[in-house]
């Protein structure tokens, strides 16, 4: 662990050894560090690198007061993962029919007009019985912000979207058919957050030039909006959470119809978000922990930990460590921008680098490229004191949207 003190801000303890942290990322975390309400340092993981307003792979502890952007737009996103009772050889030779019946099955990507891709057309009867569980906290919502009503929600419950959002099949180190899917709260999650960094901005907008940067304005505790933040982040993370389980349910029978036969998929089942905030108690005092691009690593706690589209991933257990807020990185982290790495890497080059995957290889996925991303070995040995590694998976199957 290393820790970067400056004057005037609370320390910063990253778990960086052996991986690279750009200085736009330091000067994000510097800026962070610098809020007056940081409860005793900020965490980084290994992951780290420059977001919207607050850095990807930090862990921001808070009292009294809450960042929307630190949140971000993608309340909740996260990861599932199940293990099967299937072996490698119960899959087919040929994994392409597969991945269709995966992709006919998970609606994901985006297209815009009357009909979007990404959503449900007729939504069906269990993502219904889902959104019953989340009906009666989203009215509570909207009826103190309505514009929320008119949002991508009920027809988005149990859908992908697109970015680096994935359904892959994988096999771990004694050849069993795991399968792990990674997504949020999609549109609804997108409308709240931006809503409240607008509020939040608004409301600060007399002390935004005192800000090292606008995207973290705060509600502080007992202000005019910081209690409906709190509701709405809670109900997105419900969401986010039900979403993948349905992706999950969806995923199975996709494999069970391909494949034409019964298999267990609930072993080991894990489900962990990697965008949110929550209350917590660290070091004797209740504090809100916004973890952005970071995973929960209580002592004993299962989490996912997803390498790039053609490298490994791992499934973890937390060690409790108390200087990171028991947390760990939520993936490799980017060391390339989308852009970068569309202008660095062609079509061939993708195809070369998910060879032994299932995968589309084509021109919209570059920015995917698992060169774009560190390496996923450097950055699991930088949090050797965060997580143990119980398995490692490599995925045969890749769905993006």
């Amino acid at each position: 662990m290393n820790l970067l003190e400056v004057a005037g801000r609370k320390p910063i303890k990253l778990w960086t050894d052996g991986v690279p942290v750009d200085d736009a990322a330091r000067q994000q975390l510097m800026n962070t560090a610098r809020l007056p309400f940081i409860f005793k340092h900020l965490a980084v993981m290994p992951d780290v690198h420059v977001g919207k307003g607050s850095t990807i792979g930090s862990v921001i502890p808070t009292v009294g007061a809450i960042i929307p952007a630190a949140v971000g737009v993608d309340i909740g996103c996260g990861m599932i993962a199940a293990r099967t009772s299937l072996h490698a050889r119960d899959l087919p030779d040929n994994l392409h029919g597969l991945r269709s019946a995966i992709e006919k099955a998970v609606p994901h990507g985006k297209t815009h007009g009357r009909r979007d891709q990404g959503a449900w057309g007729d939504v069906p009867s269990q993502a219904d019985q889902a959104w019953s569980a989340l009906a009666g906290r989203f009215k509570a919502i909207t009826d103190k912000y309505p514009q929320l009503e008119k949002t991508n929600n009920r027809q988005h419950l149990g859908t992908l979207g697109g970015g680096n959002h994935f359904v892959e099949v994988c096999l771990d180190e004694a050849d069993r058919v795991w399968f792990m899917l990674h997504s949020g709260s999609r549109g609804v999650g997108n409308a709240i957050g931006s809503l409240f960094i607008e509020r939040a901005q608004a409301d600060m907008r007399q002390h935004l030039a005192n800000l090292p940067d606008r995207n973290l304005a705060y509600f502080e505790e007992g202000s005019r909006y910081f209690a409906d933040y709190v509701e709405a982040v809670g109900w997105a993370q419900d969401f986010a959470r039900h979403n993948r389980e349905l992706m999950m349910r969806a995923t199975v029978a996709a494999t069970r119809s391909v494949l034409g036969r019964p298999f267990e998929a609930s072993l080991e089942a894990i489900n962990c978000h990697h965008n949110y905030v929550q209350r917590e108690q660290h070091f004797g005092q209740e504090v809100l922990v916004t973890r952005k691009g970071a995973v929960s690593a209580r002592q004993g706690e299962l989490g996912i930990i997803p390498g790039s589209m053609g490298a490994k991933s791992f499934i973890v257990r937390g060690l409790g460590n108390a200087e990171s807020f028991c947390s760990c990185s939520h993936g490799a982290g980017r060391v390339l921008s989308r852009t970068q790495a569309k202008q660095r890497f062609t079509v061939d080059d993708q195809r070369r680098a998910t060879a032994h995957v299932e995968c589309r290889k084509d021109a919209a996925v570059i920015d995917e490229i698992p060169m774009a991303y560190k390496d996923i070995d450097a950055v699991m040995n930088a949090q050797r004191e965060l997580v143990e590694v119980l398995h490692t998976l490599r995925q045969v199957v890749c769905v993006k949207g």
